[in-house]
Order: structure tokens, then sequence, then C-alpha cells
């Protein structure tokens, strides 16, 4: 006689209030929050406010939903605030959307593409380390939010489209936007309307960013001239009517207002996290410290800025990098929608449910890592015989939906690292204690060095 298999239904996550479901923990402290639910099973069930999810807390079933983008489609709160900002773009539209907007834009994103954005970056990260100074005391994330914000905006639009002024009103919108996307995505959508400030900084920071961006492409529109930037190169692009769902046009307006906003408020915190977050670890590791400062003096004499073609010279630097990423990815958590009824791992999955991802969850598993805790560069080198399986490793998601500035962020990440160290010593302040801020992305608060400018001749000295 044969038994017809079974699925198990998914755990439920103890300790939910009513109404409010887990929404305390997952403010006060997710990362300690969804870590434990490991010890529930591969899947466990949460609810935050009326929503209710489903945490992949398994490496391979989560590679699993990152591949299966049509099953998985994305959804759920976080993308739900996220669409508030930046409407239907890459990182946000549905799986019907999604395969235009990124043949579109992907050749803005090749490899080919990179020396001309290093140029970009190598020129902003050479003036910004340049104006530190002996003695001065920085915020590390803020001071990168800085960098990267010039970097992104620089590679994006010309000087002239958007000046210094416009710069730092763009980053002061984006703190307040990435401040609010968290917390509004896991407490009651009720609570959007009450009169608070955070609740109007987030409103007027999201209005008149949206319009910041629609101007200078209604300029652009106007001029019509070839600037030589990103945003030239995208408005260049046109869809292959060859295709079946091409139709030889361009992106519109608001298409590129959406695509623009997207690689400003995904780009610049993303960029700005990896050093900040890699510098963070390399003060408490002063070991690979001193390695990676033989690295960077030996590819760049007397602290001259990192080029691209620095890159190949720089290996340790983005073993740093990317092992901060191991440790604190950007993008430490990512919803996604089932689309049909489905199962995942043996238990049943109905269709609507929503599906919680947490890379932060899957870098720090005792059982895919060895001493997860570790900083330890050398777990990614191309020698090391025991590297850490690919499918669990996901700072910036998998599969067709993987961002699509990966590689942007490696160059920036690797550039800037490598220049700060050749140029800078960072002392941590002795009266201070850095926090984990997890917002939407995370990010390391608190964090403040004493800048020592390094003694082999360069033009700090």
């Amino acid at each position: 006689m044969t038994t017809t298999p079974t699925t198990a239904r998914v755990t439920k996550a103890p300790g939910a209030l009513p109404l409010i479901g887990h929404s305390v923990p997952m403010v006060r402290d997710p990362l300690r929050f969804l870590t434990s639910l490991c010890d529930h099973g591969d899947l466990v069930r949460i609810r935050i406010g009326p929503f209710k999810m489903t945490v992949v807390c398994d490496p391979a079933l989560s590679h699993q939903v990152f591949l299966d983008d049509r099953t998985f489609d994305k959804g759920g709160p976080i993308y739900d605030r996220a669409r508030e900002i930046f409407g239907n773009s890459l990182a946000t539209c549905e799986h019907d959307q999604h395969r235009r907007l990124r043949r579109l834009l992907q050749p803005a994103f090749g490899p080919q593409r990179y020396p001309a954005y290093a140029q970009v970056m190598t020129k902003e990260i050479d003036e910004f380390t340049h104006d530190w100074r002996e003695g001065q005391v920085i915020d590390v994330l803020d001071e990168m939010i800085k960098l990267a914000a010039r970097c992104v905006i620089r590679t994006l639009f010309t000087s002239e489209a958007v000046p210094p002024e416009a710069r730092d009103s763009i980053i002061g919108d984006l703190r307040h936007i990435l401040s609010g996307i968290y917390l509004r995505s896991v407490v009651p959508p009720a609570l959007d309307k009450l009169p608070v400030l955070g609740n109007r900084r987030y409103q007027q920071a999201r209005q008149h960013l949206q319009e910041t961006v629609a101007g200078v492409i209604h300029a652009y529109r106007t001029n019509g001239a070839d600037r030589g930037d990103l945003l030239s190169m995208i408005m260049s692009i046109r869809d292959d009517p060859a295709l079946p769902e091409g139709n030889g046009q361009g992106l519109s307006d608001q298409e590129l207002t959406n695509v623009i906003l997207n690689f400003l408020l995904a780009g610049i915190d993303t960029l700005a996290t990896a050093p900040a977050w890699a510098l963070y670890l390399l003060t408490r590791n002063p070991k690979v410290h001193e390695r990676l400062r033989a690295e960077v003096d030996h590819i760049l004499p007397d602290g001259v800025a990192a080029t691209h073609t620095d890159q190949p010279g720089l290996d340790l630097t983005a073993r740093v990098i990317t092992e901060a990423m191991r440790l604190y990815p950007a993008g430490w958590i990512m919803t996604r929608l089932a689309t049909t009824d489905t199962e995942l791992g043996g238990h049943p999955i109905p269709k609507g449910t929503i599906v919680l991802l947490c890379p932060y969850v899957i870098h720090h598993r005792p059982d895919t890592y060895a001493n997860p805790e570790d900083f330890d560069p050398d777990r990614w080198d191309r020698q090391c015989p025991h590297k850490p399986p690919r499918n669990a490793y996901a700072p910036f998601g998998g599969g067709a939906r993987k961002c699509i500035g990966d590689g942007f962020t490696m160059v920036e990440s690797t550039l800037a690292l490598a220049t700060i160290c050749a140029r800078w010593d960072l002392a941590p302040v002795s009266d201070q204690r850095m926090r984990i801020k997890p917002e939407i992305l995370l990010r390391p608060q608190n964090f403040r060095v004493r800048l020592t400018p390094r003694t082999h001749g360069t033009r700090h000295a």
C-alpha cells in the first residue's frame, strides 16, 4: 500500500501580541528576533500588524525563492512602501514588467561601462578624502553617505544639472526617506496618518525628491544634448521592436523618474554602508588592517587615489568589502509575494503569502559559515579550500532580480576603501558605542573616528 506525501504546516513564532503581532521585536531588535527563528525551523510564520509573513531561515530555500521570481514575485510591505517613492521601478516592479526594464537598463551596467564610472569615482574620492584634516573627528557613515552621493550623483548627472546645493538637498531627502521606509513597513498602516514629525518629514522629503528628479529629467529633455553621463545614456536606449514585448520606444518621463529615484535611494546608501562597515571591522581587527595597508601601499605609492586599473592588485581590499557585506549586508531584509499556491521545503505556501528573506540570518548560520561571527576576509580567497557555498551569500539578492548595480557597488567601495586606507589612519573615539541600526538598509550608527594622515609622504603630511 502506498501513501500520499503530506506537507507540514509552517511553525508559528511565539510571542505575538494582539493586533500588533511581532512588531515590537521587529522594531526594537529585528536582527536578534529573526536570527532566533532558526531555532523553530526552516520556515517560521510571524505577524506584523495585519501582515502574516513566512520567514525563510534555510539557505537553500532562500536561494530557491530568489531563483523562482515568477512564483515569488516582488511584494509585501517593504516593497509597498518603496513603491510610494519610486513606483514600479526595477527594484519594485512585478515580474511581468521586470524583463523589459532590466533589458533596457542592463547596457548601462555592463562591465565595459565601469572604467568610465570609475574615472568619475576616483575624482570624487580623491577630492573628498583630500579635504579631511589631521585630528578631525568624523562620523564614518555620514562621511561615506556624502562620498557615495557625490559618486552616484556625478555618475548620473553632470555638475551643471545638479550643482552642489541641489546635491546636498537630495542627500537630506534621502536620509528622511530611508529612515521612514523600514519603520512604516513594520507598524500598522493606520499609523501613517498620525500628525507626528516623522510622518511629515517623510512625506515632505518624498514629494521634494520626486519633484527634484522630475525637474532634472525635464531639463535634459528640453536641452536634448548628450551630456555624456548615465542619465543621457539611459535616455538614449530604445527597446528592440523585434522582441515580443518590444515597442521601439525608450523609457517614459515617469519611468525615468522612477529609475533615477531607485538608483539614488538604493545606490547611495548601499555604496555608503559597505565601506563604512569595512572601516569599522578594520579598526577592530589590526592584523587584517596591517595586511590591507601593505597592499594599498604597494599598489598606491604615496597615497595616490585608486583607479580602475589598480583594482586587479587590490585583492585583499575587495575581500574585505565582500566579508563586510556578509557580516552586515546592506540589503538585510527582503520580501516576496507568492503568486500561486506552491510548496517550499515540504511546507504549503498559499497564494498571497508574504515570504520574508533575511540575508543577515543566512550569512550568520554556523552550519553554513565556519565561525560566522568572525571577520575573516580570507574565507573569500580563491586559494581557500573551503569557500562558502555561493547560494548562501546574498547581499544583493539573487536570481533575475539580483541588484543591477552590484558591480558598481564593488568598484566604488573598493576604490574608496583603498584610497582611505592609503591616506589615513582612523582611531575610534573612545567615548562612543557603535550601534547597528536596522532600517531599510543595515547601517552603523555612532561610529566616530579621529583622523591621522599616513606617514608615507602623501600631500596630507
